[in-house]
């Protein structure tokens, strides 16, 4: 195949990396995300360290996952419970190590975070939150050890790294394009080049007062429909409600909303064991939900939070912290 090698804004084309130039009235750049790795120094580059973003990756790494080999996990975000989870439940011996004092910390309220830590250790999981890596080591090129700030070690068969992602934006940047936590772009999905147009990992917008970038399916479908709806010509204000699951063990997670800004949270138990939602506000102000084998919280705070931006359906109703907290009140009768 062939890569683009960069852009000609001036002459609205793209050079490729066989000297092909192809000319362009609209560009989208969807160049996504790549994860991060471990610095050499660290151990990153030993046979055995993987990361995990797509299907050759899990296929790298699937003759691994035999019952009672040690796998450490470095990163205590969904992608690293996520493969925690299907690497206990076939029987390996799983270490998560997070540098941050809880798992979860970046996206979720402690109360979450407490959930899922119970639920890995009581599947065998072993999580240790303020844990500092400080290398990974081994025997022939093969990492077979961590090394941890405290002096500790952990003997271990292979490596799974989840430390997060980096938009991929040297393309954008070498276009002169504004970057900055991904490739800017407005409510219509363009660039600072109207001509360019940006969507899914890659991208970032302005949500509430900041710009950030969403990881997820959700994005990566609606924000290319909205990016695909400018370029057909249709006016677009793309305000998404974002939407997020993660399946661990036998409990799915359904996440409505960004809780970005929250000073508050309500933990409301579900209706049978097991189940809880916990809800987000900034002041009275509803922001999301996390429903743990919930669907009943996740649909009613999705509705409420689609309500919120969508003026044709808006019923003036919302949430407070105080009916959230009461597994008595009807949601359904907000809607």
């Amino acid at each position: 195949g062939v890569a683009v090698d960069s852009i000609d804004r001036d002459e609205k084309a793209l050079v490729l990396s066989d000297e092909t130039v192809l000319k362009y009235d609209r560009l989208l750049i969807a160049t996504g995300a790549t994860p991060r790795r471990l610095a050499s120094a660290a151990g990153g580059d030993l046979a055995g360290v993987y990361t995990l973003r797509t299907l050759a990756d899990a296929d790298a790494m699937a003759h691994e996952f035999e019952p009672g080999r040690r796998l450490l996990i470095v990163g205590g975000g969904y992608i690293g419970l996520e493969a925690a989870a299907v690497a206990a439940s076939r029987g390996l011996e799983v270490t998560v190590v997070e540098m941050a004092p809880r798992i979860l910390q970046r996206v979720a309220a402690p109360a979450t975070s407490d959930y899922f830590r119970a639920l890995h250790r009581a599947h065998g999981v072993t999580v240790n939150e303020n844990a500092s890596l400080v290398r990974l080591a081994g025997d022939e090129g093969k990492v077979n050890r961590a090394e941890f700030a405290d002096g500790s070690t952990l003997e271990i068969d292979f490596v799974l790294v989840g430390i997060g992602v980096l938009p991929n934006v040297s393309l954008a940047e070498e276009a002169g394009l504004a970057t900055g936590n991904g490739i800017e772009v407005g409510p219509d999905c363009r660039t600072s080049d109207p001509a360019i147009l940006a969507a899914g990992d890659c991208a970032s917008f302005a949500f509430r007062g900041q710009r950030i970038r969403l990881e997820s399916v959700q994005n990566a479908i609606e924000q290319a429909e909205a990016a695909a709806r400018t370029v057909a010509g249709e006016a677009v204000d793309y305000r998404p409600v974002p939407w997020f699951w993660s399946d661990q063990y036998d409990v799915k997670l359904q996440i409505a909303g960004h809780n970005m800004g929250y000073d508050a949270t309500v933990v409301r138990p579900g209706a049978r064991a097991g189940q809880q939602s916990v809800w987000y506000f900034a002041g009275t102000q509803f922001l999301a939900v996390d429903a743990m084998n919930d669907p009943r919280a996740y649909m009613m705070g999705k509705r409420l939070l689609e309500a919120s931006v969508e003026p044709d359906r808006a019923s003036g109703k919302t949430i407070t912290p105080e009916q959230a907290g009461d597994p008595d009140f009807d949601l359904k009768s907000l809607l």
